[in-house]
């Protein structure tokens, strides 16, 4: 039987690029989103058989049950990437309440539902991988509700890496520096945000989301891997963190 891996946050970036890769290892992929049309789209394109489109809000624990419950039916789900997010700009001082709220409810409060459901669903042995971010450990001026959530996502992927252990299933986590993806397309196209990015990347240039695929893949596959954050940045962690908020400011007023 062919053993299920589930996309979270599927339809698009490194999302896609990591139901592509689990395809092309032969898992039956189910990629899910917030509308099963996105999520549709990229299973239309992956190789192999077996695979499925799904609505689901990371936000809302009966989508996850129900996703992840279906997926570990027949006890052959052996993988399950998280990787939904979202983010937005401005200082605490200025921040709306709402809007913090509101990427912490989809980066720890949703992590936390996919690893509580992901959990109790993916088979013995089975792998478990959340995409947090060089935000994790790297504070950026204007990311404030990011820079926490994605932080408090690599302790809860410790945490569950030592509550499901006895079963033998490992938790980890690849948090990726700049990576050209739809998402990140409007922070490059402001004058001296990409130029800052690449000056504070010793390697010199952006990610690509097949990078972060490959890195995810192999927080999966790994035997004796677990409770890890792997940083994948070009090292990026080693400099500073661009000055995006300046950048917007200086652009926008």
């Amino acid at each position: 039987m062919t053993s299920r891996a589930v996309v979270l946050g599927g339809a698009s970036g490194i999302g896609a690029a990591t139901a592509r890769a689990l395809a092309a290892a032969g898992h039956a992929v189910t990629v899910a989103d917030l509308t099963e049309e996105g999520a549709g789209a990229v299973v239309d394109d992956l190789p192999g058989t077996g695979h499925a489109a799904r609505r689901c809000d990371v936000t809302v624990e009966t989508d996850v049950d129900a996703l992840l419950s279906e997926a570990g039916a027949d006890g052959n789900l052996t993988a399950v990437v998280n990787s939904a997010g979202s983010s937005t700009l401005g200082l605490l001082t200025e921040l709306d309440e709402a809007e913090f709220r509101r990427v912490v409810d989809i980066c720890l409060h949703g992590a936390f539902l996919v690893l509580k459901h992901a959990g109790r669903h993916v088979a013995d042995g089975g792998a478990i991988c959340s995409l947090t971010s060089l935000n994790a450990r790297q504070p950026a001026a204007g990311f404030g509700p990011y820079c926490a959530a994605k932080a408090g996502l690599v302790m809860l992927t410790e945490v569950a890496a030592l509550e499901l252990a006895p079963r033998g299933v490992r938790v980890n986590a690849v948090s990726p520096g700049l990576v050209d993806t739809p998402l990140t397309a409007p922070a490059m196209d402001i004058p001296g945000v990409r130029e800052d990015y690449l000056a504070n990347t010793p390697l010199g240039r952006a990610g690509t989301a097949a990078e972060v695929a490959d890195a995810v893949l192999f927080a999966l596959t790994t035997p004796w891997l677990t409770g890890e954050a792997i940083d994948l940045n070009g090292g990026a962690h080693l400099r500073a963190y661009p000055d995006v908020h300046g950048h917007v400011v200086r652009a926008f007023g």
